[in-house]
């Protein structure tokens, strides 16, 4: 049941990654256009607010990542055979994506908090859009590591109970 709706959330997240790639599309074009053909005016609104959909766009992309385990995972050793090497394998990585998203989570509130207190140069936005991707981000990375995890406890349990 937490699973179904830990894969509902990341199916949304991907609409919204997939409608933010479009959304960049229009101010870059803009961009585009101004400076190569001259048919559209020089914007300078345009590079804030692609920055801004292009910080959104990498860190809902990175909690794609962690829930699908293909970010923050290099092998270097090859792929466990047994299921407590398994799990050790996998436990060890997804601990270490767990504590970075607490620090995350934890210090992106001050984070935020300091954008809060400041404005973009073109748009007068608050930039506390952007900075408060930061804990959102962790705070999205530890509930799925931490998932991964009781799916990767689950596994070795049920592997054990198995052989007996």
């Amino acid at each position: 049941m937490v699973g179904r709706a830990l894969e509902q959330f990341c199916n949304l997240l991907r609409v919204l990654l997939g409608g933010l790639m479009g959304a960049l599309a229009i101010p870059v074009a803009m961009q585009v256009l101004s400076r190569y053909t001259g048919l559209v005016p020089t914007y300078l609104w345009t590079e804030e607010l692609s920055t801004f959909i292009f910080i959104w766009i990498v860190m809902i992309g990175s909690m794609v990542a962690v829930w699908d385990g293909t970010h923050f995972d290099v092998r270097v050793v090859p792929d466990a055979k047994s299921p407590l090497g398994r799990l050790i394998q996998q436990g060890v990585v997804l601990v270490l994506i767990l504590l970075f998203a607490i620090l995350f989570a934890i210090y992106g509130i001050e984070y935020a908090e300091f954008g809060n207190n400041q404005r973009s140069v073109m748009m007068r936005a608050n930039l506390m859009v952007i900075y408060i991707s930061v804990p959102v981000a962790g705070l999205i990375w530890a509930v799925f590591a931490s998932y991964r995890l009781w799916q990767e406890i689950d596994i070795f349990r049920r592997a054990r109970k198995a052989q007996t």
